[in-house]
């Protein structure tokens, strides 16, 4: 009787690993769901104001294409021409209307200054600051949470010190002075890396990282400044906590320790200032790419701002509102995955 009843329970073992297993596959769903939909209700709102704000500010500022076309000295008749075939002489909710109606179908309209479709432009400098970004990016998370790390398993020592002071003195160093410098140096003195242009990824790997790295490194030191500080901190902070001591007491290896408990709790604030690094490179590196001869992003914002081309301007701000809320939904999906009290709900 007894082996009987034995085997009719022994059935239920998978079928409980298998519910639990599923169980956990829905939870884990369910925190992706959450997130997205978190971060869908917050862009929604955000985008419409900030697109808003951005097409009324063409009204405040005056500018007009006629101005840009016909030059001061135009006449108020030839000016209300070239308005009307833009089609500002139209009521501005209604000019608003059409706007963002196009925006959403990905037609940012048309440069003031030279007629060329704004999202091809914007493509083309897009593709550039992108790479330059995403390789500046790559090397400030591991150089930032190598540093980081280090720092904080060698805490109060000459190591730590070493490291707080370096990543204290690149963090104040500007871009720009640093690209002169490795220009001067790697570019012009030793000659291993192309000192300006670009080359597109089609026409060979090796030569689009040889002529993206320097102006990466050049960016990337803000990243391994801000990620080195912010994981040298959390992981300190974790050490300290009881889990940590009744780890140290169940006498778990201090690797595991670190990489069970301690990385992964210390992870969140790093990953978080990741949330605004990236938009940011992309855009706010307009002295860099004029040093390295790009035909970027931010120098394309730029340009079109200092000409007054106000619907490549919007088209810029458009681009960036959607690449900072892109990244920041990656930044809280790897929260969500990676940190235990995200998991937990907290």
């Amino acid at each position: 009787m007894t082996t009987t009843k034995e085997q009719a329970r022994e059935p239920a073992a998978p079928a409980d690993g298998r519910s639990t297993a599923g169980a956990r596959a829905r939870h884990g769903l369910g925190r992706v769901l959450a997130t997205v939909a978190r971060s869908a209700a917050l862009f929604v709102p955000v985008f419409l104001v900030a697109t808003f704000v951005t097409f009324a500010l063409r009204s405040l500022s005056g500018l007009s294409p006629a101005r840009i076309q016909l030059g001061e000295q135009a006449t108020p008749e030839a000016i209300a021409r070239v308005e009307a075939q833009w089609g500002l002489d139209r009521p501005f909710l209604v000019q608003y209307g059409d706007w963002i109606g196009g925006v959403l179908h990905g037609q940012l309209g048309a440069s003031w200054t030279n007629g060329a479709d704004i999202s091809t432009l914007i493509g083309l400098g897009l593709g550039v600051s992108l790479s330059v970004a995403t390789l500046a990016l790559v090397i400030g998370v591991l150089a930032g949470f190598a540093l980081g790390t280090l720092a904080a398993l060698r805490r109060t020592t000459w190591i730590d010190r070493a490291v707080t002071g370096f990543v204290t003195v690149i963090s104040v160093m500007p871009a720009f002075v640093v690209g002169i410098v490795l220009v001067a140096v790697l570019a012009v003195g030793l000659g291993l890396f192309p000192s300006a242009g670009y080359v597109e990824p089609g026409q060979g790997i090796g030569p689009w990282l040889a002529h993206i790295t320097l102006p990466a490194v050049a960016l990337s030191l803000d990243v391994v400044a801000d990620v080195a500080r912010q994981l040298r901190s959390s992981l300190v902070a974790a050490y300290r906590e009881n889990y940590v001591t009744g780890a140290l007491v169940r006498g778990l290896s201090p690797r595991r320790i670190f990489f069970t408990h301690v990385l992964r709790n210390g992870l969140g604030p790093a990953l978080a200032t990741l949330g605004l690094k990236f938009p940011s490179l992309v855009g706010a590196s307009v002295v860099t790419e004029w040093i390295f001869g790009l035909q970027g992003f931010g120098r394309f914002a730029n340009d079109s701002a200092q000409s007054g081309d106000v619907p490549a301007v919007q088209g810029v701000l458009v681009v960036s509102i959607v690449l900072v809320v892109a990244f920041n939904l990656v930044v809280n999906l790897v929260l969500a995955r990676v940190t235990p009290a995200s998991q937990r709900g907290v």
